[in-house]
């Protein structure tokens, strides 16, 4: 009795699973845009889990089998998708068409306070949120913020001196110490005696761990957040009390002082002070608690931390196979120690002209994440292949693929730092490891100078070379572009 009840149900299911497709490539047929039906119901998603690689290889799979489409709809379930393609397209969504655009695509989780933050912000809430934390990523801040990101290098580089197990095995996560230290002192002012075993280094390991739990819930969220709300699914809880009790600790600290340290911590004391955030132009309010601040807060700290590892752990990568381009990184280094009496300040680590284009076509390689999304606000047009956008149309930009199309950088697959003289800079359509337009990462130069005072001072002390030559494999993960099947051997040199 209960074997026909359940055919019952598994035929529903079956048929509108049929249904569901057949309704995604007509919507896109309809509309003259080809369809990728090799899974009509969740489109990339399908093969991301089959395949088991990361969902920008996806991604990248499809964009080179459909190069000289402007787009492709894709399936998303009941939600219209467009892989989009072409770049003067990708720009358009990007950039060009914000107003239609704005939407990141994502939204926070409601009940999950630490996804209230800029990034899954959206609206006139987002567009306040950015308006306050803006002033901490000034060029003025970031100067005089350097020297705490200065002195984590220097206590990393001698770390890994005292530690020499550290230099042989997994050296993405030791770079993730440094990045971890210097996260917690220039943003939020946390210190310890020993600055590489806080309790926010294991956080940040948690955050970045790509499992099995953790991609099934992503690829709920991205194909039916309401699904995702049903099963009352969360994605921070288990570190909330943690987080926001840290971040509430160090704010009343702060708030107890009488010292200036350009933080995060200063800004989110005065944002309180000032009490409730408004924008005139939209009457849009926010209440500054420090469970909104937090969020904030653990935004900077995740985005600081396993990106700018992955980020130092590339160029590292990559320079271990060039020795010819890592004699001349060390050579400008050295230089610049000697010339400035080992005093690396904001002005000298602007100063290191080659190193910064290493560092940009390492991230050309191996940006630090793969793809974007965006959301359709209102209907519009994207002007190659004239496709219409309905409202409410979810648009996948490809990053990875862009940085290693042919036709936009020629010899893709070859490390050229020269690729970033004056003269040869790629257009920033083209270019966009942190993204593109008004919803770029509000971070990049932090994070870029964060990079660099760790290479600077790991390359001062170490040279690099390949623990083994073998084919670059990725872990499987939804978001982010990580090398797992290789590893750098740092090795002491002899400075004068």
């Amino acid at each position: 009795m209960l074997f026909l009840p359940l055919s019952l149900i598994a035929v529903g299911l079956l048929l509108a699973w049929y249904l569901i497709g057949k309704r995604n490539e007509s919507y896109w047929k309809k509309r003259g845009v080809k369809f990728y039906s090799k899974n009509k119901v969740i489109g990339p998603y399908w093969d991301y889990f089959i395949t088991q690689r990361a969902l920008f290889e996806v991604l990248t799979d499809l964009y080179k089998k459909y190069r000289h489409e402007p787009a492709i709809g894709i399936g998303q379930v009941l939600t219209p998708a467009l892989f989009v393609i072409d770049p003067k397209n990708v720009q358009q969504v990007l950039s060009g068409d914000f107003q239609s655009f704005n939407h990141r695509g994502i939204e926070s989780i409601e009940g999950d306070q630490l996804t209230d933050n800029i990034l899954m912000m959206n609206g006139p809430r987002w567009k306040l949120m950015r308006q306050n934390m803006t002033p901490l990523f000034t060029a003025n801040k970031l100067k005089n913020m350097y020297y705490i990101m200065d002195k984590s290098a220097q206590d990393f580089a001698n770390y890994l001196k005292n530690n020499p197990k550290t230099r042989d095995g997994n050296l993405f996560e030791t770079l993730m110490m440094f990045c971890n230290a210097a996260v917690c002192g220039a943003i939020f002012g946390i210190g310890s005696e020993s600055i590489f075993d806080t309790p926010f280094l294991k956080l940040a390991k948690n955050i970045s761990q790509s499992n099995f739990k953790m991609r099934m819930k992503f690829v709920i969220y991205s194909l039916s957040p309401k699904l995702y709300k049903l099963l009352r699914l969360q994605a921070f809880n288990e570190i909330e009390d943690f987080f926001i009790g840290s971040i509430s600790q160090v704010m009343k600290s702060r708030e107890q002082e009488n010292v200036k340290r350009h933080d995060f911590a200063e800004i989110a004391v005065a944002i309180q002070k000032n009490g409730i955030m408004k924008d005139r132009t939209t009457g849009c309010e926010i209440e500054p608690t420090t469970g909104i601040l937090s969020a904030q807060a653990f935004f900077f700290f995740s985005a600081g931390v396993e990106p700018c590892a992955n980020a130092i752990f590339s160029t590292l990568f990559l320079l271990s196979s060039h020795p010819e381009i890592l004699e001349r990184v060390h050579q400008e280094i050295d230089e610049h120690f000697e010339k400035h009496s080992n005093n690396i300040n904001y002005d000298v680590i602007c100063e290191m002209k080659y190193t910064d284009k290493v560092l940009s076509e390492a991230m050309r390689m191996l940006p630090p994440i793969g793809h974007l999304t965006r959301q359709c606000v209102q209907n519009t047009v994207l002007p190659v292949g004239n496709i219409p956008v309905e409202k409410g149309t979810k648009m996948f930009t490809p990053i990875y693929a862009i940085h290693h199309d042919p036709e936009l950088y020629p010899d893709p697959e070859v490390f050229d730092p020269e690729r970033f003289a004056n003269d040869r800079k790629p257009n920033d359509n083209i270019y966009m490891p942190f993204g593109m337009g008004n919803r770029a990462c509000i971070g990049e130069r932090y994070a870029k100078l964060q990079v660099q005072a760790g290479l600077v001072h790991v390359l001062r002390n170490f040279t690099v070379k390949p623990q083994k030559h073998v084919k670059v494999t990725f872990a499987q993960d939804p978001i982010n572009v990580r090398p797992t099947n290789c590893d750098v051997q740092l090795i002491p040199r002899n400075i004068k």
